[in-house]
């Protein structure tokens, strides 16, 4: 497609690129285990230092705020899951591991799941097929080498796919992905047509916490709004799942939310969906198999 003149493009071109990748068959269960009213599916994108190395960059005080990441943001993190007995899934990119891989005892050690975010954090759009193919193995393996798990999960740093992005996962045999946007719901993969029997557990930028509390200098972002608010939001998010019946996703970064200021809003997220009532807390991979297995039609 010329983005200069884009109306031009004939239709066999833009509906080859809106197919691409496209939602299948909803995988809203009609019902969660033990008689859950609705389900919570937390995670944790345990970006660090690759937040700065995956862009090409190497500041000094930037991987120094990465490192707080591991540091200090994932032990809160995990307290707060341990006193109200959650676990999450933590997506990782497989240098952040490798810096320091007994950081990622703890995680494991709790029960908590694992999943692929890119090699470096690098940007999955700008990669070649068999580039892109090659990273997503060699993230896999390291994982499962340093944790003792397969990653199961995928989900793209930045959020940023490549047109063979979808493909490769379901290639690759991943249970699901976890890096697009087109329903609350979770729903199957369908690439070129074809349905893949991969399961999508959707994110949205209003369900991620670096939106409202990320800085940055390049390109200029400054945390805009007060914790208070960012709690108000995910709190609503949550309630229209709970009424519904469906599932509430959260995407939060150890080192946005890990501060002290800040971490009380996971602790205060999970006690008030505690209130609401029944509650299924569960890891992506569980949210994902339990769709699938109780989706429409199957036995």
């Amino acid at each position: 497609m010329n983005p200069e003149r884009v109306w031009e493009t004939p239709e066999s071109e833009w509906r080859a690129v809106v197919n691409q990748v496209r939602a299948g068959q909803a995988l809203r269960p009609d019902r969660w285990p033990n008689g859950a009213r609705a389900a919570v599916a937390l995670s944790f994108d345990a970006d660090h230092e690759t937040f700065e190395l995956g862009q090409g960059r190497a500041a000094i005080g930037r991987l120094a705020w990465g490192e707080f990441g591991r540091r200090t943001g994932v032990p809160r993190v995990l307290e707060v899951l341990r006193r109200h007995d959650v676990r999450a899934t933590f997506f990782t990119p497989a240098v952040a591991a490798l810096i320091d891989p007994y950081a990622m005892r703890p995680i494991t050690d709790a029960g908590h799941e694992v999943g692929v975010h890119g090699w470096m954090h690098e940007n999955t759009s700008r990669l070649d097929r068999a580039t892109e193919r090659e990273l997503m193995l060699r993230a896999r393996d390291t994982l499962e080498q340093i944790t003792g798990q397969r990653p199961v999960g995928h989900r793209a740093a930045q959020w940023d796919l490549s047109p063979h992005t979808i493909e490769l996962v379901a290639e690759l045999g991943f249970a699901y992905d976890s890096s697009m946007m087109a329903d609350d719901e979770c729903y199957e993969l369908v690439v070129k047509g074809r349905a893949t029997g991969l399961v999508e557990v959707p994110v949205e930028w209003v369900r991620d916490d670096a939106v409202y509390l990320l800085f940055n200098r390049d390109p200029a972002t400054r945390p805009w709004t007060p914790p208070e608010a960012v709690f108000d939001i995910f709190r609503r998010e949550f309630d229209a799942a709970f009424d519904e019946g469906g599932l509430f996703q959260l995407v939060m970064h150890p080192f946005v939310i890990g501060y002290r200021s800040r971490i009380w809003i996971l602790d205060q997220l999970i006690a008030h969906a505690r209130a609401r009532g029944p509650i299924w807390f569960a890891t992506h991979a569980e949210i994902a198999d339990w769709v699938w297995r109780h989706r429409t039609g199957s036995q």
